[in-house]
């Protein structure tokens, strides 16, 4: 199975990209918000870490398919959010028109309200979204502090080892993550753990 795909973007379609590898024209399918960051890139490298799925009748013509994402996370994100009954690959690739980080803080928050303004996906849907994943988007929802720490220019090793020692004193994950993204927020530079440790418990009081 191939599990990345790398190679010059020749062309960004409306459910796909074709992607040159050596002389081979490889089509694979990308959710919305992946193909919106790829629309820049057409004829430069670029890479996708990729899934096979069957797509078609079982009892006639199945046609393989690839789906491909920018990361490993994005990836195992999407797996997960095809296991949900209900859903599958086609209804998450069309649902799927947010970032990962933001998709998963949604479930993470149980905003049933906040799920239905994906494609196809319903109030029932959304229920069930949220009960099978809700504990399971700790690292996804994390993509948010490191996003945030780069936009600060923070190194997001500094963020990552907060995060976890806020863990280990008794915070859940999304506390945590909170605190840290909130101390951030104040724009104030830090270099080091314990100056972020420090301003996250400033800022909390």
């Amino acid at each position: 199975m191939i599990k990345f795909v790398t190679g010059r973007l020749l062309e960004v379609c409306e459910e796909s990209v074709i992607i040159e590898v050596g002389p081979f024209q490889v089509e694979v399918l990308v959710p919305d918000f992946v193909r919106r960051n790829l629309q820049s890139m057409s004829g430069e490298d670029v890479g996708l870490h990729t899934v096979f799925y069957m797509d078609g009748n079982p009892q006639g013509k199945m046609t393989p398919r690839m789906v491909g994402f920018l990361s490993k996370t994005e990836l195992e994100f999407f797996e997960l959010f095809c296991s949900v009954d209900g859903v599958g690959v086609k209804k998450a690739l069309r649902a799927m028109v947010r970032p990962v980080r933001e998709i998963a803080q949604v479930i993470e928050d149980q905003d049933v309200k906040g799920l239905t303004v994906l494609p196809g996906v319903g109030p029932a849907m959304s229920e069930r979204i949220i009960a099978r994943l809700r504990r399971k988007m700790a690292k996804f929802a994390l993509l948010v502090t490191r996003d945030t720490a780069e936009a600060a220019e923070i190194e997001p090793d500094i963020v990552e080892q907060t995060h976890t020692i806020l863990r280990n004193l008794g915070h859940t994950e999304a506390d945590a993550r909170h605190l840290v993204e909130r101390a951030i927020a104040t724009g104030d530079k830090f270099k080091d753990v314990e100056s972020l440790i420090n301003a996250v418990y400033h800022s909390s009081r």
